[in-house]
């Protein structure tokens, strides 16, 4: 029969060990935690260049914003946000999920006040129209296919934001199409809305466009969400850019391995970036961006920083 003073000993140590564990697992994760919310104003403009355009073509500078879920009294997003005015882009491109907060648009058109001096062009996403609420992070790593359920009490002032960049003269693609002149080229584009919603409505191209092949149109393709649906739509199209947001980039990455969710059907490795989209003999470079905000609920980022876009597009050889 074992001796109970030596029982209870062994009992104590295992008691000890297991608080210890659970002390050491409770400051890791606040480490890690500090270390993520540190992560979501590391703001970084990633520069890329594509070749589109046709021969003899001027020079375009495209800025690509998504995902900023502004939230009022974020100082340090707005005066980044401020900064890309000096880019002097000669288009900016917003790929939607905008606000952040219900009392969120103001801080928005402030913040983007100085860009929204560009022409431009926008599609919104689900948290344009609803605001975020805290749930479960463990829901994004299984797959879904049904539409989010919202609530009417959680909408956001959409209208008033379409209202605002339609006044700045920043054109809404909203299952819509549209043609526009920059730097002496035709850019055709097509956008739809959030397909996370399914709300998408492929508008097709605007009137008298042509493949960028045939003549000198460029056709550009917006959507939030890059759902493969949409991207394959678009590419069957014909369409010779794609531009999207919402994967945050995976936002919690894993170092030398990348995203672990897009919440979206898009594959992992492509949760950001500039990649080559496929689809029944076709072709198209599409632009995930990581974004430049999170949910408030979910505030931090690992491996994965908050990013704007420069795309410099130029004439092909």
């Amino acid at each position: 029969m074992a001796n109970p003073s030596s029982l209870a000993e062994a009992v104590s140590r295992t008691v000890r060990g297991a608080a210890l564990a659970a002390a050491a697992a409770t400051a890791s994760a606040g480490v890690l935690f500090g270390y993520g919310l540190g992560q979501t104003t590391r703001f970084v403009l990633r520069e890329e260049s594509l070749a589109l355009l046709p021969p003899g073509s001027a020079p375009i500078r495209l800025l690509h914003l998504s995902d900023i879920h502004m939230v009022p009294n974020q100082e340090l997003k707005r005066r980044w946000l401020h900064s890309l005015a000096e880019l002097q882009p000669d288009l900016v491109i917003n790929t939607g999920d905008n606000l952040g907060h219900m009392d969120g648009l103001g801080s928005l058109l402030e913040a983007l006040g100085p860009l929204m001096a560009f022409p431009g062009a926008f599609v919104p996403g689900s948290n344009c129209y609803f605001g975020p609420r805290l749930k479960n992070p463990l829901r994004y790593l299984r797959k879904r296919t049904d539409a989010p359920r919202n609530s009417p009490k959680y909408q956001l002032p959409w209208q008033q934001m379409h209202s605002a960049f339609g006044a700045a003269g920043w054109v809404n693609l909203t299952n819509r199409n549209h043609s526009m002149a920059v730097n002496g080229t035709r850019l055709d584009f097509t956008g739809v809305d959030d397909p996370h919603l399914h709300l998408e409505r492929f508008a097709g191209w605007p009137a008298g466009s042509v493949s960028s092949g045939a003549a000198p149109h460029l056709r550009i393709a917006l959507t939030h969400a890059p759902y493969q649906r949409v991207l394959d739509t678009f590419t069957d199209a014909g369409t010779d850019l794609i531009l999207a947001g919402h994967t945050h980039g995976g936002q919690v990455c894993i170092p030398g391995y990348g995203a672990l969710v897009t919440n979206c059907d898009l594959p992992t490795w492509r949760a950001s970036g500039l990649t080559q989209w496929e689809h029944a003999g076709k072709s198209a470079p599409l632009n995930v961006s990581a974004g430049i905000g999170t949910s408030r609920f979910a505030p931090v980022r690992i491996a994965c920083p908050p990013e704007a876009i420069l795309l410099t597009l130029t004439a092909r050889n």
